[in-house]
């Protein structure tokens, strides 16, 4: 063999070694990519798969009322109230009274939903917004109340407590080593925030700007132009000082 072929022999082997870690080294990186897996993607948000849902929902107040008691004590009375100042605000329908009949409480419960329905209508709200239905319940352990319902929209979210797969490895848990959050996780939290919104709009949209007060904004623009402070003084706020300390 002459020299000639021997360098081209090396020549050979090292070009095709160069190659074979080239294609070594890409085909590492293409497998690294596609194998990684983010632990914070979007179809894993909590907020995805826990939404707060704005739906129609029934809002109901039980009144107890005794067997041998007719009329509303005062607790119930300002329930009575507040349900009916509620409802002009938020009320999306009629509101449906269910009164026990065929019960022991029967006699009590009509003479105490006549002060229901005066209570109702001295705070506002219409004879035709009230809708008068008799019931009995149908397991007799069950104590006879006099329900009012009515229809609002609320937030929701849930239900919570749902566990398909298993928080540990398992059989079933096929998925335990792809360190994803388990199902369940954040609905609490999305519930308990549907629960706290006063207005279910909130979510979808801001709410519109309310006009300023002119007066107040007239007095702060004044005393700005003539140069004194905008604060008020308080000259009583001296008196709740516990000490001289700092003057």
């Amino acid at each position: 063999m002459t020299p000639t072929d021997s360098a081209e022999r090396y020549r050979s082997l090292r070009v095709a070694i160069l190659a074979a870690g080239l294609a070594a080294a890409l085909g590492a990186c293409t497998h690294t990519s596609q194998d990684e897996i983010p632990t914070a993607s979007i179809p894993n948000d909590y907020r995805l798969r826990h939404p707060i849902a704005i739906q129609e929902a029934d809002r109901t107040v039980n009144i107890f009322v005794g067997n041998t008691r007719g009329g509303l004590s005062a607790s119930q009375r300002a329930d009575v109230i507040g349900l009916a100042s509620v409802w002009l605000r938020e009320g999306t329908g009629a509101i449906v009274a269910e009164v026990p009949a065929g019960t022991s409480n029967a006699r009590a419960a009509a003479d105490s939903f006549r002060e229901v329905r005066s209570l109702l209508a001295a705070a506002g709200v219409p004879p035709r917004g009230i809708i008068v239905r008799r019931y009995h319940p149908a397991d007799e352990r069950l104590f006879a109340t006099i329900r009012l319902t009515y229809p609002r929209i609320a937030a929701t979210a849930g239900p919570c407590g749902v566990w398909p797969e298993d928080l540990g490895p398992s059989i079933k848990n096929k998925g335990y080593l792809d360190n994803k959050p388990y199902w369940n996780f954040g609905c609490a939290t999305q519930r308990n925030l549907a629960s706290m919104i006063d207005n279910p709009a909130d979510l979808v949209q801001p709410r519109p700007e309310t006009p300023p007060y002119t007066a107040r904004r007239s007095e702060g623009f004044e005393k700005y132009r003539k140069g004194t402070p905008t604060t008020t003084d308080y000259p009583e706020a001296d008196k709740a000082k516990l000490s001289d300390t700092g003057k």
